[in-house]
C-alpha cells in the first residue's frame, strides 16, 4: 500500500506499508520525506491501536520513540539531504483480526511558522491466526473499547536486562575485569547498578558510560541521571585483590535498579559465561534472548519466587516465577503427585519445546496449569535437579517462536521461553540453529 500526501508545492510525504498483514506478524511502515525548504524542527507522528507495538528500524537521526501508542520522530535539526526516509516495524497481536487505519500528523517549522499536516493511511487489514482458538480472537475495534489506555508496565519491564560476564584476570598480578552488559529497554532516566565485592578486593573503573562511580563498604556503584542513549552499552570495573593474591573464582551479586513511569524497579543481575569484548548487535541480542530476568521488587513492594532460576552447561534456564507476597502462608503438600503419567519422552533429531515452568519439587501438572489458562499437554522431565515442564514440538525455531508468544499473549505466564533438544537431550538454543542451519528470530 502506497499513499502519497502533498503538503506544499515542494514537501510531500509518501508512506508504504501492507494493505493486508497476519495476526501475530511483524510489518515495517516506511516514510519518504521529500522536505523542501524545511531545515529545523519537525515532527512525524502516528498513533497505534491496542494491541500493536512498534520498534525502530531506521530513524533517518531523528529522536524515535513509543509511548502511550504514539510512534514518534523528532528532528531539532533535519538532515540536508532533500529527500529522508525512516522506518518503524509494528508487530501485531495474535488475537487481534479487523481493519484499521493509522492516523497522525506531521509537523514543522518553516520561516518561523508553524505548520501541521494530518496524515492518515489506507484501510489496514488483520488476517486472523489459525493458531490459536477463535474465541480467543477480536476485532481491534471492539479491542479497542475493552483494553483501558495504558503503557504496558509487564512487558516493558521485562525487556530490562543487566548480564555480568564471568569475571575474567586482567593479565596484570591476579586484578579481574568485570563487564557488565545493560539492555535499558524503554529505561531513559535515573538507574543504578550495586554489586557486592568480597572482601579483601577493592573496585575501580575502566568504562563507566558516564556514570558516576563508587567504591564504598566493599559495593560497587555506577549511578546514572539518564542513561546512555545506546539501547545496549557495557560498563566495566576492575577487581583488584588487597595481598595480590585473590580468589579468581570469587562469586559476585548485584542489582540494577531503574524507573519506569516514576516506579522504582529492581532486578537481578545474571552471570553467564559469555565474550563481551564481542559487540556485534546480533551476538548480543542472543545473549539478551536467552536470559529472562528475576524482579526483586516492583513499585517498592517485596516480591519472592516459588520458581527461581538456574544455569547449567546447556544454557540458563529461567523458570517461570509465579510471584508470593512475602509471609504469605504456604500450603503444605500432604504427597507428592506420580509424575510418570507426564515425563517427557525423546524424540529423533533437533526440535523445540516452549518451557512454562521448573521446580525443585513435583507438582499435580492436570491441576496447576489450568490456574494459568495453559489446556496444551504439558510434560515434565528431570534436568540438572529440577522438574522442568514444557509443551509443543516444533522443528523450526520460528514455530517455537511463534507458539511461545501465543502463550504469551493468551495465557497467565508471560516467561515461557523456547528450549532445545538433539534426540531427547537439552542443548542450548544456539546449537540447535547451528546444528540446523536455522535462522534466529527475535
Amino acid at each position: 500500500m502506497l499513499m502519497n500526501i502533498f503538503i506544499s508545492s515542494d514537501v510531500t510525504l509518501t508512506i508504504n506499508a501492507p494493505a493486508s498483514i497476519n495476526a501475530g506478524t511483524e510489518f515495517d511502515v516506511e516514510i519518504i520525506l521529500k522536505k523542501g525548504n524545511i531545515d529545523g524542527f519537525a515532527r512525524f507522528q502516528q498513533q497505534l491501536p491496542l494491541g500493536l507495538t512498534a520498534q525502530l528500524v531506521e530513524s533517518s537521526y531523528g529522536d524515535f520513540s513509543f509511548e502511550d501508542q504514539k510512534v514518534k520522530f523528532i528532528w531539532l535539526k533535519m538532515p540536508s539531504d532533500k529527500e529522508i526516509k525512516f522506518t518503524y516495524r509494528v508487530k501485531v497481536d495474535e488475537r487481534l483480526k479487523g481493519q484499521f487505519n493509522l492516523k497522525g500528523n506531521f509537523a514543522y517549522i518553516i520561516d518561523n511558522d508553524r505548520k501541521t499536516t494530518d496524515v492518515e493511511s489506507n484501510s489496514i487489514s488483520i488476517n486472523p491466526s489459525t493458531r490459536i482458538d477463535p474465541n480467543l480472537i477480536v476485532d481491534i475495534g471492539e479491542f479497542q473499547n475493552i483494553i483501558p489506555v495504558q503503557a504496558p508496565v509487564t512487558l516493558l519491564a521485562s525487556n530490562v536486562r543487566c548480564i555480568r560476564q564471568t569475571p575474567m584476570p586482567t593479565g596484570e598480578a591476579n586484578d579481574l575485569m568485570v563487564k557488565l552488559l545493560v539492555n535499558k529497554a524503554n529505561a531513559e532516566k535515573f538507574a543504578k547498578i550495586e554489586e557486592e565485592i568480597p572482601t579483601g578486593f577493592t573496585a575501580e573503573a575502566i568504562e563507566s558510560k558516564d556514570a558516576i562511580f563508587t567504591f564504598k563498604d566493599q559495593k560497587v556503584k555506577f549511578l546514572w541521571m539518564n542513561l546512555p542513549a545506546d539501547p545496549k552499552f557495557v560498563v566495566s570495573y576492575r577487581l583488584i585483590p588487597a595481598d595480590g593474591s585473590g580468589d579468581v573464582t570469587i562469586k559476585l551479586s548485584g542489582k540494577f535498579s531503574y524507573i519506569l513511569n516514576d516506579a522504582t524497579r529492581v532486578i537481578d543481575i545474571i552471570q553467564k559465561d559469555v565474550n563481551l569484548n564481542n559487540l556485534d548487535p546480533k551476538y548480543l541480542d542472543g545473549i539478551l534472548a536467552s536470559t529472562l530476568t528475576t524482579y526483586s521488587g516492583t513499585e517498592g513492594q517485596s516480591v519472592s519466587s516459588s520458581f527461581t532460576q538456574s544455569e547449567t552447561d546447556g544454557g540458563v534456564e529461567i523458570p517461570i516465577r509465579y510471584q508470593e507476597i512475602k509471609d504469605k502462608p504456604k500450603k503444605v503438600a500432604k504427597s507428592e503427585p506420580n509424575m510418570m503419567p507426564y515425563m517427557l519422552e525423546p524424540e529423533k533429531g533437533v526440535y523445540y519445546r516452549v518451557q512454562v515452568a521448573a521446580g525443585h519439587k513435583p507438582i499435580n501438572i492436570k491441576k496447576y496449569f489450568l490456574r494459568y489458562n495453559i489446556n496444551h499437554e504439558v510434560r515434565t522431565e528431570k534436568h540438572d535437579g529440577w522438574y522442568k515442564y514444557s509443551i509443543g514440538s516444533f522443528g523450526e525455531y520460528r514455530e517455537a517462536r511463534d507458539f511461545r508468544m501465543m502463550i504469551w499473549n493468551t495465557t497467565k505466564v508471560n516467561d515461557a521461553f523456547v528450549a532445545a533438544y538433539n534426540n531427547g537431550a537439552r542443548i542450548t538454543v544456539q546449537e540447535a540453529l547451528m546444528i540446523t542451519n536455522q535462522q534466529w528470530y527475535r
